[in-house]
């Protein structure tokens, strides 16, 4: 069968390929698929790169593939919050050097190890601001990966940027749905590689890259500037073919950074057939057990280097015969710090040391961003935003980074340090204010309530809700769309489509001036001199101690203001 030379019109009868194999359909087994040989020429789009010299005679073992994402520039050991017995807990977690102790003990039980990371590594720290994430370059590779997908937070150092620090990694990158601008928005070259394989013990592995195809909109437009971003699915039917017909591989996983909601829908989708797993990011959830779609198998491994995903496939004479996965708790109990790894951290960070532990102020709670709903890390924003500006709605970005900080102090203090604003906020951006009426509040909060409830999981934002402050919301969060905000009042005073309000958020870099945290129409439109940085700071400063504890300004209807994930319909609890 012939290869297709464009990769946008896959043509490809892939169903009569596939049906005698157990790898379609539900996806339930790795058993080994007998493939015709393929002599057509590979599309240089499409180019993968196996590693030289390595052995495929068919022989028994193990393989075992590693997964970290949404790392977030997390380099030292942090709290972590687990949900158990319908409260908080946290325990001490992740870490590079810690991650590091782990990946190698894995390596050394078993030669046949292959890691990947499936994004944001750049973004989320200040040393990641102060180096515009050049100073993780030397860390990630010390850490020995195999093979990277960029997340969405990749570009927040724009295109070019990006490019470079992917560049300086040591291991291949893939992504098949980034492209060039090759102007007006259409399609040139792929940014990177669109796949890469891996053979052991007889065993052929094929990797394909995905990242959120959503990155203009859910990031600063001028980001992710001169990139043009496709959907998954344009593709991947056509990628498949590739790797299962003439890369002959056994195994097929697409490296995702798409958030949990969209992995799940693709899994289901009729291209995704001939797919083994989706290794996801975005979302931050924690998938202990696969989770089984139509066609593929979907986990995601939590975030901060807090958890390492773990994939075995047992080999018997060069073919999959069982599998087992496992999420693994990075504990720093468990696993020692990598004296090597801590050493160069400590040399990196040792410019910057001084103002990353500079503390700014206290808090009686714990500080966390883990619930859909309302969080204390959001709270505290709001609180000195609102503090600060004077407008009738406050509003505050739905951020899923930052990971939580409750150890307290001799005083039962928990310090927040000038780090610890970076984690919360890596982008100090310029307050702005717009006037916007009734009529266009309410229709931009039934989007923003679509964008993270939306029936069809294809149609889910990876983030969670927008937070706001000056209005109350009643909403129902599994209604029809369109219709779930039941009740709402600003100031007290039921919303009136007529009247013509004042809103404040953070500038989005590329945002037209008739836009303000994705409320279109918005007029009267200006900057501020102030910056999220500086009003934390300066609220910190008058007001520490403080207790940022949810008010309820988002009220939810029909389920439990303690909600943990937006993934619904399916065997997955958030712990």
């Amino acid at each position: 069968m012939s290869i297709p030379t464009d990769p946008s019109k896959p043509g490809l009868n892939r169903r009569r390929f596939l049906r005698n194999s157990l790898l379609a359909g539900l996806g339930a087994g790795l058993a080994p698929l007998p493939l015709p040989g393929a002599n057509a020429v590979l599309p240089e789009s499409a180019a993968g790169s196996e590693e030289e010299g390595a052995e495929t005679a068919p022989q028994s073992g193990t393989l075992s593939l590693l997964q970290t994402t949404d790392v977030h520039c997390q380099i030292h050991p942090h709290d972590e919050m687990f949900w158990e017995n319908e409260q908080a807990v946290f325990r001490r977690t992740g870490g590079y050097a810690h991650i590091a102790t782990l990946l190698d003990k894995v390596r050394k039980s078993n030669p046949n190890t292959f890691i990947v990371d499936t994004g944001d590594m750049f973004q989320g720290s200040e040393l990641s601001v102060k180096t515009t994430g050049k100073a993780f370059l030397p860390i990630l590779n010390s850490l020995g990966y195999d093979l990277y997908l960029p997340g969405n937070w990749e570009v927040v150092y724009y295109k070019k940027n990006m490019q470079t620090r992917l560049g300086g990694l040591d291991a291949p990158k893939v992504c098949a749905n980034m492209y060039h601008d090759a102007g007006d928005g259409k399609k040139g070259e792929l940014v990177f590689p669109a796949y890469h394989t891996w053979s052991r013990l007889g065993v052929k592995i094929g990797f394909l890259g995905y990242t959120d195809p959503l990155v203009p909109l859910r990031q600063s437009p001028n980001y992710s500037k001169g990139i043009v971003y496709t959907k998954p699915e344009e593709n991947l039917a056509y990628y498949v073919n590739v790797l299962r017909e003439q890369e002959q591989c056994d195994v097929v996983i697409i490296l995702a950074h798409l958030g949990l909601s969209q992995q799940l829908a693709l899994a289901n989708m009729p291209e995704c057939e001939g797919v083994n797993y989706i290794f996801g990011g975005d979302t931050h959830e924690r998938v202990r057990e696969p989770i089984v779609c139509r066609y593929a198998k979907v986990v995601e491994p939590g975030a901060f280097g807090s958890f390492v995903g773990r994939l075995d496939l047992e080999v018997r004479d060069g073919k999959v015969v069982g599998e087992r996965y496992e999420l693994l708790e990075v504990d720093v109990r468990r696993h020692k710090a990598k004296k090597e790894v801590s050493a160069l951290i400590g040399r990196l960070e040792a410019p910057f040391v001084a103002n990353i532990e500079r503390v700014l102020g206290y808090s009686k709670v714990p500080l966390y961003r883990y619930f859909v709903v309302e969080n204390t890390i959001d709270t505290l924003i709001l609180d000195a935003l609102d503090w600060k500006v004077d407008a009738d709605i406050i509003l505050s970005n739905g951020f899923r980074f930052c990971p939580p900080r409750s150890t307290p102090n001799a005083e039962g203090l928990i310090p927040i340090t000038e780090g610890f604003l970076f984690d919360m906020l890596p982008v100090d951006s310029t307050l702005r204010t717009a006037k916007v009426t009734g009529a266009e509040l309410l229709k931009w909060l039934e989007k923003e309530l679509n964008n993270v409830f939306a029936k069809d999981a294809a149609k889910r934002f990876g983030g969670w809700m927008v937070k706001f402050r000056g209005m109350e919301v009643e909403f129902n969060a599994f209604g029809e769309q369109g219709k779930r905000v039941q009740r709402v009042l600003v100031g007290g005073q039921a919303l009136d489509p007529e009247r013509t309000y004042t809103a404040a958020a953070c500038e989005r870099d590329g945002d037209p001036e008739t836009m303000l945290c994705r409320i279109p129409k918005v007029t009267e439109g200006r900057n501020l001199p102030l910056t999220l940085h500086q009003v934390l700071k300066e609220y910190l400063a008058k007001h520490s101690p403080v207790s940022p504890l949810p008010r309820g300004a988002a009220k939810i209807l029909d389920a439990p203001a303690t909600l943990l994930t937006q993934v619904s319909g399916v065997d997955y609890v958030f712990r």
